[in-house]
């Protein structure tokens, strides 16, 4: 079991900031996992953005063709996100900081 988590957590993840997202959203069409709780997503998320929480991860599926994108409210739940479906075969990028750094329109909440 230690073997399997020291892999789990040494992987190296790409990832991206809030800005180089805003600017990928702009010029092309993404696949956007937003990973917080779905009380969380519907307080205000990124128009582009599914949610699939991270409890329910594991059941992802989607052709490994393209990047998955993920995003969560500060990074920490999105590398372990792309931690689990770089493990799957996927191609994964951390947006780090969040949708605590997220400075565009944002749809729901308040």
């Amino acid at each position: 079991m230690f073997r399997f988590l020291k892999k789990l957590f040494s992987q190296k993840i790409e990832s991206i900031t809030t800005k180089e997202l805003e600017h990928l959203l702009k010029d092309k069409k993404i696949r956007l996992l937003d990973v917080r709780s779905q009380q969380e997503y519907h307080r205000g998320h990124i128009k582009e953005a599914r949610n699939l929480p991270l409890n329910r991860l594991k059941s992802y599926q989607a052709p490994k063709s393209n990047p998955v994108y993920i995003i969560c409210q500060s990074g920490m739940r999105s590398k372990r996100a792309a931690n689990i479906l770089s493990q799957k075969g996927y191609q994964v990028v951390n947006v780090s900081g969040g949708m605590s750094a997220y400075t565009r329109k944002i749809i729901g909440g308040k």
